[in-house]
């Protein structure tokens, strides 16, 4: 009767040693694993809808705001990626600018936006509009431009180009390369 026991202690030994065994080599326990800070870098913080977000100068004057149905924050990049956004930006005379497009990406830090997929900027005191396929803004010198071919309307006017420069603060519009343009001639009423 002792062997009996001796063997079954023995057996019962050799299975919680087998178990042991195989939970320490199992891939699947537990792991010690360092966090990817690339990775981590792309999740997102906020997901917001519906949601606006207003950046202020260091006079504590509005800079930009931005709209939009769907807004996702990333703070460790502190990037805001938005789904068919609406922008309103101010020049230093506090006059609006109205910016959207398809897509947008806001750098909550140094204020630049860039607007993809039908990007327009529009000058209500102008009466002109911009549009480009892909739009960036300074906010910070108040500087937009685009690489892409833009089209300048204050009609019947119109001019395109190969490339564009806005200064909000100054009115200004600067196209370069390829420059086209269609001019009507002023008609007088009697």
């Amino acid at each position: 009767m002792f062997s009996r026991i001796k063997r079954r202690a023995w057996l019962a030994g050799l299975v919680i040693a087998l178990g042991v065994l195989l939970v320490w080599l199992d891939p699947r326990g537990p792991q010690d694993q360092s966090v990817d800070p690339a990775a981590q870098a792309e999740e997102p913080g906020h997901v917001l809808e519906n949601a606006e977000i207003t950046l202020f100068g260091e006079s504590g004057r509005i800079q930009q705001s931005l709209a939009a149905p769907l807004l996702v924050y990333i703070p460790q990049s502190t990037m805001a990626q938005a789904t068919r956004p609406e922008a309103t930006l101010f020049d230093s005379d506090n006059r609006e600018w109205l910016a959207n497009a398809n897509e947008g990406e806001l750098n909550t830090d140094t204020q630049e936006l860039t607007l993809s997929g039908e990007a327009r900027l529009i000058a209500p005191s102008e009466g002109w509009q911009l549009d480009t396929d892909l739009l960036r803004y300074d906010g910070l010198t108040r500087h937009a431009w685009s690489e892409t071919p833009a089209l300048l309307q204050q009609p019947p006017q119109r001019m395109s180009a190969s490339r564009m420069d806005v200064w909000l603060d100054d009115s200004q519009v600067r196209l370069t390369d390829n420059v086209r343009g269609h001019h009507p001639p002023v008609t007088q009423t009697p």
